[in-house]
């Protein structure tokens, strides 16, 4: 079924959606436009930073946080479970995603990449951008938001690692991909195309086209729905399912090696350029906005995390200012083209606070054990930016606007009262289908194959019992 959009006559501003949000717009044709070296070369360097970090920027930071005995198995869940999510993207994952369908899901139209290219012609499809003719090479778009993916899957597993079994990871894996994050992302970042608002009398057909959630109004430059939101919800759900980690409460569980935890944080924060920076998709001012806009907001929420560690517990840790940074470059991820600089000092020094006291007030409140607090920080910091994205867009604070008449080439705003009221909204149906589709697919796995391993394994460690090797051999 479509929905019928609201504010029908106007569509969001690109820039301010971002995020490949359109549908794969082809041309053939000889007279349709070129792509931009510039733009190609940007996005690809992207792509490539967006990879960097998951392997190996993510693995080491969630690996040094682990116990010895455990950090090849996280390794290994990591790389191995990014891999996965890689060739389901580009067998039919993109496909539903990124194609015309319904407000949910997409088509057909490009399982295993049919039609990107041709090798009797050597032509290329091309798919939109958010300017008008200013096309991307739908496969250079189909890699980047290949990352986007993969990253996502890999987040979730902070919050079971040190117990689940490797094979239960990679069917969770693929069922949580499949049903709640390529619906999550249609929904969210799918539309039309701006060539699609040729005339005022073609307006109505191409935003009923458009994912659910685009159509509601919904903001989110980079991810922090479709990425922190819906990978840290699953994460609580997969902590309350999979259960505690033995002796947890009872035994010490510290990080083995912040060295590594730091140099991971360090990775993440480098390549995080390319996962909001690029997601403006082409190489322009919105790139620009949202590139500073990352580096800022994440120096002030490593700030603000260690000066409220500081003030409570007397020292400031190395643990703190990575989670601080972790913190501010999820908060920033919604809002990251979709504010001006004075929302990226806001949402920096006002996360760090709240995700500190989502890792322990908020954790022992909810008692489960999230061993690497995905939810206290993917989650409750992706839930934060999104709903300040919709306060900070507002132009009188400083932010862009989020509307765009396609047709006249005119920009607006709704109102900061409706937009976060939009912006709530969006984030309460991704936390409801993202921790139904996690429950049904945890219990799934515990059916098919059990979830953990056993008491004497997870003891030993899962560096060995899973996968017969060890970290370190000293």
């Amino acid at each position: 079924m479509r929905i019928a959009p609201k504010n029908s006559h106007k569509i969001r501003r690109l820039t301010g959606l971002a995020l490949g949000v359109l549908g794969p717009a082809l041309a053939w044709a000889a007279d349709a436009p070129v792509p931009n070296k510039g733009d190609t070369e940007w996005m690809m360097t992207s792509t490539a930073l967006v990879l960097l970090m998951s392997v190996p920027a993510l693995g080491l930071f969630y690996g040094g946080l682990v116990r010895t005995k455990n950090m090849l198995s996280v390794l290994m869940q990591v790389f191995v479970g990014f891999s996965l999510i890689t060739v389901l993207w580009c067998v039919y994952g993109y496909s539903l995603a990124f194609t015309p369908g319904n407000a949910f899901f997409g088509g057909f139209s490009r399982l295993f990449l049919a039609g990107t290219f041709d090798p009797a012609t050597g032509a290329f499809s091309l798919a939109s951008t958010f300017s008008k003719n200013t096309p991307l090479y739908e496969l250079v778009y189909v890699a980047f938001q290949s990352t986007f993916a993969a990253i996502t899957c890999c987040l979730i597993l902070g919050s079971i690692v040190e117990r689940i079994k490797f094979s239960g990871v990679l069917i969770f894996l693929v069922i949580w991909f499949t049903f709640s994050y390529i619906p999550v992302a249609h929904m969210v970042w799918f539309w039309a195309g701006p060539d699609a608002y040729s005339s005022p009398d073609k307006v109505e057909a191409a935003n009923a086209t458009a994912g659910y959630l685009w159509q509601m109004g919904a903001l989110d430059f980079a991810g922090g729905t479709v990425v922190h939101i819906n990978a840290g919800i699953a994460g609580l759900v997969g902590a309350i399912v999979v259960g505690k980690r033995v002796g947890f409460g009872k035994e010490p569980m510290p990080p083995h090696s912040l060295t590594m935890t730091m140099i991971g944080a360090s990775m993440l924060w480098f390549g995080w350029f390319g996962f909001n920076a690029g997601s403006a998709l082409e190489a322009n001012g919105s790139a620009a906005l949202a590139f500073i806009n990352t580096y800022l907001a994440t120096a002030c929420a490593v700030l603000s995390w260690i000066g409220c560690e500081w003030l409570i517990k007397g020292k400031p840790s190395m643990l703190g200012a990575a989670s601080g940074a972790v913190a501010g470059l999820v908060a920033i991820t919604p809002a990251a083209g979709n504010v001006g600089i004075p929302g990226a000092f806001v949402i920096g020094l006002a996360v760090g606070p709240l995700c500190l006291w989502g890792v322990t007030g908020l954790k022992k409140l909810i008692k489960a054990d999230d061993s690497l607090d995905v939810f206290g920080v993917h989650a409750l910091g992706g839930i934060f930016g999104a709903l300040m994205t919709g306060i900070f867009n507002a132009p009188s604070l400083g932010g862009p606007g989020s509307t765009t008449d396609w047709v006249k080439g005119t920009t607006g705003y709704p109102g900061i009262w409706q937009q976060l009221g939009i912006q709530a909204e969006a984030v309460a149906v991704v936390v409801v289908w993202t921790a139904v589709v996690a429950l049904i697919g945890f219990y799934i796995v515990k059916l098919v194959v059990g979830i953990r391993v056993t008491e004497e394994e997870e003891r030993e460690g899962l560096d060995i019992t899973s996968h017969g090797e060890r970290a370190y051999d000293m």
